[in-house]
């Protein structure tokens, strides 16, 4: 299982827009400014953010821990000797 190209794709345009593109949009006002660094940096953040959950899936670091009798119960339902 790998990554898929989709929707790295997707949510980078999305996120790219949001902070690439929106900044652009805001009428002129006095917090303009403030306004395009909030954008910018919302996009940035929420696309790492999802960059990391998604990435993170790929090779979880942990993973589930069985005790050994329900290894054994496991092994016995499924008829595989351990």
């Amino acid at each position: 299982m790998g990554a898929a190209a989709l929707p790295f794709i997707i949510f980078t345009v999305f996120w790219g827009g949001v902070g690439g593109v929106l900044p652009f949009l805001v009428p002129k006002g006095p917090n303009r400014g403030v306004i395009q660094v909030i954008l910018m940096l919302t996009g940035v953040c929420c696309w790492l953010f999802w960059l990391c959950c998604y990435v993170a899936q790929m090779n979880p670091l942990l993973g589930p821990k069985l005790e050994r009798n329900t290894v054994l119960v496991m092994a016995r339902e499924w008829g595989t000797s351990i």
